[in-house]
């Protein structure tokens, strides 16, 4: 059995968790949505100090719900990759001074890894290999689960993660920030039908279409121009018709793309993580479809879809077991793919 406390601090939440193996001691979450929403999007460097100010209650806080003492803890893990430099590197130090105060292991973390390991909270029978499909803010992402630290990424975004696109389209329409719940939630009073809007197909020199990336700058123009019209008309915006057609094109996207990937490589499970995988239509539509094709999907509970530590402590708890550890010396990167994922670690 192995123990560790997580910090993740890699964007806008302060986050704090205690995960034995595969079971949630303790999660502490300090959102600063409220702190952000008044700029419509994220400020790195509000973020930091939003960080600084609320860090250590988050891991007394941690250790009480708990109620575990540090001769309980086995590991110390922390985000370093990829995310908000400044953010990263409150969580990375913390992580650090905690681990040398105690004598405890290190363990660096890369946070799209930590996404994969959400579904492992909720379920503790599934095993590699499966298709990973990473939906969130930042990144949209097929990715091949072989095992613990192997992972290939088989299709990505070429510009807007299917999140950012989210926000984006929440910004046109005036809806505030963040978009994705708000857009779910007024989709439900709209026609999914009513506008047909393109779902972001990306070319390939030779000719043709790549089967598994996807890109949604597109879809945002087109539903930008798609307001403008109305507005050149005089005409109100159909703002619920128009968020419910977006919603639906980007679950039909993500999972038309996530079948064909996990069809084409003989994979029999699909794990969605990231902040997209609360999205209402995207589990209706994948689900369906993977029924269809006798495929298991799997979709963490919501609490486990955003940013959060206890999917950062599962993740390190595996690589703990393996014999992983991190040095003292590890730095942050702002960016840093999966196939790098060994350079975090100094013992396998």
């Amino acid at each position: 059995m192995t123990t560790v406390l997580a910090i993740e601090t890699s964007c806008d939440e302060t986050a704090v968790a205690i995960v034995n193996n595969r079971k949630v001691c303790s999660s502490i979450v300090t959102s600063q949505i409220s702190v952000h929403g008044q700029y419509g999007g994220v400020v790195p460097e509000v973020a930091s100090r939003q960080h600084l100010e609320v860090v250590n209650q988050a891991i007394a806080q941690a250790l009480e719900q708990a109620n575990l003492g540090w001769q309980d803890i086995d590991g110390v893990a922390a985000t370093c990759a990829p995310g908000l430099v400044g953010a990263l590197l409150v969580g990375l130090m913390a992580g650090k001074t905690l681990a040398m105060l105690h004598n405890k292991p290190f363990l660096g973390v890369h946070h799209l890894e930590g996404h994969i390991y959400a579904n492992y909270l909720s379920e503790p029978s599934l095993e590699p290999p499966f298709l990973s499909l990473l939906v969130s803010g930042g990144h949209t992402s097929l990715i091949h689960v072989q095992d613990c630290g192997v992972y290939e990424t088989l299709g990505t975004t070429r510009d807007d993660a299917a999140g950012e696109a989210f926000d984006k389209v929440a910004r046109l329409l005036k809806l505030g920030y963040p978009g994705g719940p708000i857009i779910d939630k007024l989709a439900q009073e709209g026609n999914p039908q009513a506008f047909r809007l393109p779902e972001g197909k990306v070319s390939l020199p030779q000719g043709g279409y790549h089967p598994y990336d996807a890109s949604f700058s597109g879809l945002k123009t087109a539903v930008l121009r798609l307001v403008q019209k109305f507005e050149a008309e005089n005409q109100p915006v159909p703002v619920a018709d128009i968020a419910a057609s977006f919603q639906e094109t980007v679950a039909k996207a993500l999972t038309k793309r996530a079948i064909a990937c996990a069809l084409h490589h003989n994979l029999s499970a699909i794990a969605v993580g990231g902040g997209v995988a609360a999205n209402s239509a995207l589990r209706s539509h994948l689900q369906a479809a993977a029924s269809q094709q006798h495929i298991r999907v799997f979709f963490p509970p919501l609490k486990y879809c955003t940013d959060n530590a206890a999917m950062i402590a599962c993740a390190a708890a595996e690589h703990l077991k393996m014999g992983d550890t991190s040095s003292f010396s590890l730095g942050v990167h702002s960016r840093l793919s999966l196939s790098q994922i060994r350079e975090l670690y100094t013992l396998s």
